[in-house]
């Protein structure tokens, strides 16, 4: 199957609520994946506890999107077990040409330390993979995607599946019906990944406030 997937072939596995993997990074093939069960993560529900608030408060580092695309797909399957092989990391980056996939990156100085990517569709974002370097840096990526995606006007972030990691932070597992549901609304929809502007940790926390 692996010969035969195109992005725009990917961006259609998306839109009917699948997605590639492969076994191991040096798997040439990719296999579709259809969960029973899915992991959201609700944009009104994303949890920051007191510790994670006072770290983002002190947060030194620098926040930006679309800087290091590569970089960041590179640094999530960094790792002794990933499902991200070359003809994976090809597709996604053939994706971010397009302006469908998107990154948010996390830096210390001019050091990559934690990143997120995922894909775009209507108001849809399939979130793939993330990765950090340092101590609260996949949370803090994390709660600075969620406060973009909620001013970009999206409406569904798709985790995939549910980790222990996600649940912590407000992660939710659906039904396969129930997420259809909601990607049918979703990708019937506008949003925009790149039209705010770029938050501080320090902001997200100053809105987190403002609206509770």
């Amino acid at each position: 199957m692996s010969e035969t997937i195109t992005p725009e072939l990917l961006l259609h596995g998306y839109s009917i609520g699948i997605f590639p993997m492969a076994e191991h990074r040096d798997d040439p093939d990719i296999f579709w994946v259809d969960p029973r069960r899915r992991g959201v993560m609700p944009l009104d529900g994303f949890r920051i506890s007191r510790s994670l608030a006072r770290a983002m408060r002190r947060c030194t580092w620098d926040v930006t999107i679309n800087r290091d695309f590569t970089g960041v797909v590179d640094g999530c399957a960094d790792r002794a077990d990933t499902w991200i092989n070359p003809q994976i990391r090809r597709l996604y980056n053939a994706l971010h040409e397009r302006n469908q996939a998107h990154s948010l990156e996390l830096w210390e100085n001019d050091t990559l330390i934690g990143g997120v990517y995922g894909v775009t569709l209507g108001s849809a974002f399939f979130g793939e993979s993330m990765f950090s370097r340092r101590t609260n840096a996949s949370k803090i990526a994390l709660a600075c995607l969620v406060d973009r995606l909620n001013a970009g006007g999206f409406t569904l972030f798709d985790t995939q599946f549910l980790t222990e990691h996600l649940a912590s932070l407000g992660g939710q597992e659906i039904s396969r019906a129930a997420y259809q549901a909601q990607l049918s609304v979703a990708t019937a929809q506008i949003a925009d990944f790149t039209a705010p502007r770029i938050a501080t940790p320090q902001d997200v926390i100053q809105r987190r406030t403002q609206t509770s």
